[in-house]
């Protein structure tokens, strides 16, 4: 599934949801549902916090919603004081809509994405490598640019077909840290619609659902762990939560997600 649309993190973030073989038309929008255009969507440095706005039901400053198709229903995202400081919730009633933040050109190497979530359950009845099956809590890409003249001639195609449709190139490679139902922790799982998207489960099952989670991961490593190569510049963040392929529901919570830049041992 490739969107109509002139930034590159969101045909990603097409390709990953709602089980479609076809291409549909998904839009970045506004708070009032407004479609954008690149041109329109501001590249940013770093990614805006959660913790530091005012409850509301509006989306999140900086962050631009993603629909992923008009027959699709939009998981509902709204900032909430919840236990004692300012998140962002996700309720998704067999529903599939993101939030992305498009950035400025940023080095892998040394570059850690940190961040902290919560479930409140798995989503029963999915499986992350499975199209038709595939939903998660909890979910948070990152986009990578790449020299694609070195993918495989099936790649090139899939990456053509998104340009003819879209009038742009989909990014070089998504890595998409997930809340898994089956699989287990730190298992690296090939997305069912592109190899061009690696799935890397974080936390998975029951067990800890309802509690606070905290993540730290090098994007570099995990990028050579999923890829087997060097990683290009990171350009892009997203995040989601998604029930429309089990036709479930789910709330889910994310504390502030954050690109922070470590020293070199």
């Amino acid at each position: 599934m490739f969107i109509y649309l002139r930034l590159p993190l969101v045909l990603a973030i097409s390709l990953v949801l709602g089980g479609c073989a076809d291409f549909g038309g998904g839009k970045v929008q506004d708070e009032s549902g407004r479609a954008l255009n690149v041109d329109q969507i501001t590249a940013q440095d770093d990614l805006p916090k959660f913790s530091v706005q005012k409850p509301q039901e509006d989306m999140p400053s900086g962050w631009s919603f993603y629909r992923i198709a008009p027959n699709k229903k939009n998981t509902v995202y709204r900032l909430e004081n919840y236990q004692g400081r300012t998140v962002l919730s996700a309720n998704s009633k067999t529903a599939a809509s993101g939030l992305v933040v498009k950035l400025r050109p940023k080095t892998a190497q040394n570059l850690w994405l940190k961040w902290e979530w919560k479930a409140t359950g798995p989503i029963i009845g999915a499986d992350n490598t499975e199209r038709f099956h595939d939903d998660s809590p909890l979910r948070i890409l990152v986009a990578f640019d790449g020299n694609k003249s070195k993918l495989s001639f099936k790649e090139k195609m899939t990456f053509e077909m998104a340009n003819l449709i879209s009038g742009q190139e989909m990014p070089y490679a998504t890595l998409m840290y997930i809340w898994s139902t089956k699989y287990p922790i730190n298992a690296i799982l090939d997305n069912p619609h592109t190899s061009r998207i690696k799935m890397i489960v974080v936390d998975s099952g029951s067990e800890k659902a309802g509690e606070w989670l905290m993540h730290q991961r090098d994007l570099a490593a995990d990028y050579r762990s999923a890829y087997g190569e060097a990683p290009g510049e990171v350009i892009g963040i997203a995040l989601l939560t998604d029930t429309d392929n089990t036709k479930s529901e789910t709330k889910a919570f994310y504390g502030d997600i954050e690109l922070i830049r470590k020293n070199q041992k």
